[in-house]
């Protein structure tokens, strides 16, 4: 029976393994499908109407929440929002979002300006008031993926009314903001061209693995799978030729 449970482990765990490194192979699939799409949508830059994206439900998967926008309207003053534990280039910092209301549009939506540096917590810096423009574009995405979900809804309120996000979620943010129209499911991240705001880049993949790191995961867990094989192989024809009494110089 002991031994019985043994081959059974060995079993699961090789093919958790395995189940592990298509996982891998699956995500690199898709985020490359995802880079291409998002190379051709910025190459082509073909905007639609912001009013209309503020308002459209959310995107039935990720692949189809990406689209260029440009419209009219003005940012709403509210307190800004602030997400936390962004890093860019190595250096840890937030990236800061602004409440738009665009023209003819019955939803705001959340507009990144950019990353800052943040030395510490006990010292972050105050935010200028919201940019005066008028018009805005820039590419719409999912907001921000989230790491690991400590319970709450993420908001931290400060002393001086701005909110520090541990995950990013539209609703909760309208909530904490008490906005009556609610809030875009999608976030709008402007084009760096424009001068306002802070440094920023249109990257799809911010904060979240590459192909090539998915990729560089499997080959681990298919060679973890491969290695186990491997063993327990070795320790079957071992089993095997001690039951049947042969005994060869490995197994000395």
């Amino acid at each position: 029976m002991r031994r019985a449970l043994l081959w059974l482990l060995a079993i699961a765990l090789v093919a958790g393994f395995v189940r592990l490194g298509l996982w891998q192979v699956h995500r690199a699939q898709y985020k490359e499908n995802l880079l291409a799409q998002s190379r051709q949508i910025l190459s082509e830059r073909k905007p639609d109407l912001l009013s209309m994206a503020a308002d459209a439900p959310a995107p039935a998967s990720e692949a189809d929440a990406y689209e260029w926008a440009a419209g009219s309207g003005h940012f709403l003053p509210l307190p800004p929002i602030r997400l936390d534990d962004q890093i860019r280039n190595g250096v840890a910092g937030i990236r800061v979002y602004r409440v738009f209301q665009p023209d003819n549009a019955m939803h705001a939506i959340l507009v990144e300006l950019g990353w800052r540096p943040l030395p510490s917590h006990e010292q972050i810096p105050p935010e200028p008031a919201p940019p005066d423009v008028k018009a805005i574009r820039g590419l719409l995405t999912p907001p921000p993926v989230a790491g690991i979900r400590l319970g709450g809804n993420g908001i931290q309120k400060q002393p001086d009314g701005s909110l520090l996000l541990v995950w990013m979620n539209p609703d909760k943010v309208a909530e904490a903001l008490k906005l009556k129209g609610g809030l875009a499911p999608r976030v709008l991240r402007l084009d760096p061209t424009l001068k306002i705001g802070y440094k920023r880049d249109l990257s799809v993949l911010s904060g979240t693995l590459p192909p090539e790191r998915h990729r560089a995961y499997a080959v681990q867990w298919f060679g973890l799978a491969l290695a186990l094989t491997i063993v327990v192989l070795v320790v079957a024809r071992r089993d095997w030729r001690r039951r049947r009494g042969i005994v060869a110089p490995d197994d000395i």
